[in-house]
């Protein structure tokens, strides 16, 4: 690989090849005295006692036994290292859809050599496939999913250059296959599948023109040369996880967007902002050297148009998205709704990247079913989590008297407004999870290699404690927050740790995970979440799959399903070798799971190109999955 092919990097990896984090000597101080000579951290002790009962390991016995068949409709099965998905006996998966594959009858057909053309590629199945959502129109099932980024060598066989874009065909084929799909779906005699035609299939790209709402529209940070009023914005880019809002739209979040960008001016020189958000003079895709709306010497301020929530409504094809400006402007991992008892509005949000924040958006206005929600999430409060290492915490408002920022700037430099109040750096907060049978909500913590170590990108420090209590933290844990009164609204919570995830198998300390961790569940980087009807939490890794060193014994990416009453975790489906599990729902009868597998090895799911793909999964009986 050449020294300019970055194309194989992991996203957290590119940026700080790109922004080394410095590192902080006068952090080892803080790590001595955090940690004992066995790595048990000496203020868990009696935290992780508690932590022991509040997620506990496995029951023994015949309750143990009776509560597995109550809670678990499956026997969990082993880690798997080859090219395929498996699942349970008693059930059965297909590939239902992947890269590629049309949505519209015009589409070229994929070739398995060289996949798809710059003609069809925003009327086919996009790349990558992560966060989805199912919504019904009638009878017929409609699928919302995000195409977070594209394998420029897959992508582009013949023609890149070091993994990037050669011409500005390419890049043009590249930003057709990002953005989101929405398909409709149907079960017929031989399995799921997309309804080619459907009037409600429709791709959104990176070039789509898209509505900014909300405070920032209109403000001269989002000023660009494709629009000098500052009220659109061309494009979503890096859609990664998803959600769902009680009115039955669509939000898709939109990660690592900085890598979009760069400078065919080596020696233009960064804003502190631009540096704060990782956005460089080098893109990951050389779309800068084909077109100046990514080129920030040229159009500085395009950048500030991504790294939103946008709202699109999946039930209209006419319909034109929104980003809704007032959840703030990060890498979005996901969105999680929640309704107040009062009816205002929450949504829940993780900045995925190491050592960066956990917010909540409250609305001004209250939720009235049938009622207009169109502004419903443009008007509030964006407030930033500070964890308190006794168990409680608070959700810490950003606003101008807080952060001495005027209302815009705090929005389109949420990260720069949570450092000023002092928020909680986490170990790279990624999907959240609530709770549709109790006020309790959850978040991914995957991983954070510089716990301990590094400063984020702002120079906030990264102490070990709290929710991330471990140095140099390569397994992940998940948080979970009970907000005060019962109310998702309130400024205060008290929080625990339902898993530590580890190496039972290579560790005896606080890296060999919780207690509900063991030989036959245990896995690295928890990622994507859902929390189905019945309580259960499932989650999906994107983690080491190397099954080697303190990885060894955990395979191919997997997603498990977990009881938060006992803190009981079982292996209910493992991906194929080089692949990322992520995105799940659920059809409208709850008999087939949609889970997305996302950039696989060769092999998958047939020969030629590897192929991101959404795989149908059903049990043998047709009863309820899960």
């Amino acid at each position: 690989m050449k020294d300019s092919d970055t194309s194989a990097m992991s996203w957290d990896d590119w940026d700080e090849a790109n922004d080394p984090r410095p590192e902080i000597t006068e952090f080892d101080r803080v790590v001595e005295a955090s940690l004992s000579r066995r790595g048990f951290l000496s203020g868990l002790v009696a935290f992780g006692s508690g932590a022991a009962a509040l997620g506990t390991g496995l029951l023994n016995g015949t309750s143990a036994q009776a509560q597995d068949a109550a809670r678990f409709a499956f026997k969990p099965i082993p880690i798997s290292t080859d090219g395929t998905v498996h699942v349970p006996d008693g059930y059965n998966w297909q590939a239902m859809v992947s890269w590629g594959d049309a949505l519209f009858s015009d589409a070229e057909a994929f070739d398995p050599e060289n996949g798809v053309t710059a003609a069809s590629a925003d009327r086919v199945f996009g790349e990558n496939t992560d966060g989805m959502e199912l919504f019904l129109v009638g009878n017929r099932q409609i699928i919302a999913v995000n195409h977070e980024y594209t394998n420029n060598k897959v992508n582009l066989p013949k023609t890149h250059v070091d993994g990037k874009a050669g011409s500005a065909e390419d890049a043009q084929l590249l930003r057709n296959l990002q953005g989101v799909a929405v398909i409709e779906v149907a079960e017929g005699e031989d399995g799921w599948a997309v309804v080619v035609d459907s009037p409600y299939n429709r791709r959104i790209t990176q070039d789509t023109v898209i509505n900014l709402s909300g405070p920032v529209a209109g403000s001269d940070l989002v000023k660009t040369l494709s629009d000098p009023d500052g009220m659109t914005a061309r494009g979503t880019m890096n859609n990664c996880g998803a959600g769902k809002t009680p009115w039955g739209t669509y939000l898709t979040c939109e990660e690592n967007f900085n890598g979009y960008f760069g400078s065919t001016d080596q020696a233009h020189e960064r804003t502190p902002e631009q540096a704060r958000y990782g956005v460089g003079l080098t893109g990951r895709y050389g779309y800068e050297n084909f077109d100046a709306r990514f080129d920030i010497s040229k159009d500085p301020n395009e950048p500030n148009t991504q790294g939103w929530v946008v709202e699109i409504d999946p039930t209209n094809p006419d319909s034109v998205p929104n980003k809704r400006t007032a959840l703030g402007r990060f890498k979005h991992e996901n969105a999680a709704c929640a309704i107040a008892p009062d009816g205002r509005v929450v949504v829940y949000m993780g900045d995925d990247e190491r050592g960066e924040f956990l917010y909540k958006f409250v609305s001004d206005a209250v939720y009235v079913p049938g009622g207009d929600t169109s502004t419903l999430l443009d008007e509030g409060t964006l407030y930033v989590a500070k964890f308190l290492e006794n168990g409680s915490g608070q959700w810490l408002p950003l606003t101008p008297e807080t952060t001495g920022m005027a209302l815009d700037e705090i929005l389109v430099f949420a990260r720069i407004a949570a450092s000023k109040v002092g928020a909680t750096t986490m170990d790279r907060p990624e999907w959240v999870a609530v709770s549709p049978n109790e006020i309790v909500a959850y978040c991914a913590l995957t991983n954070n290699k510089n716990r301990g170590i590094k400063t984020n990108a702002g120079g906030d420090e990264t102490p070990v404690g709290g929710p991330n209590p471990r140095a140099e933290n390569r397994y992940g844990q998940i948080v979970r927050w009970y907000p005060a009164n019962e109310d998702h609204t309130d400024p205060a919570f008290t929080w625990d740790l339902y898993v530590m995830a580890g190496n039972p198998e290579k560790h005896d300390d606080v890296y060999s995970g919780s207690r509900n961790v063991t030989a036959g569940n245990m896995f690295n980087s928890p990622d994507g979440m859902a929390i189905d009807s019945t309580g259960l939490i499932w989650i999906q890794t994107d983690g080491d799959f190397s099954n080697e060193g303190d990885f060894e014994g955990m395979g191919n990416n997997q997603m498990l399903a977990g009881d938060p009453a006992t803190g009981e975790i079982q292996r209910f489906m493992t991906g194929p070798y080089g692949s990322e599990v992520t995105g799940v729902c659920w059809s409208a009868d709850k008999r087939t799971m949609f889970v997305g597998i996302q950039h696989p090895d060769a092999g998958f799911p047939g020969d030629g190109l590897p192929r991101s793909t959404i795989v149908a999964i059903k049990r043998d009986d047709n009863a309820l999955v899960g």
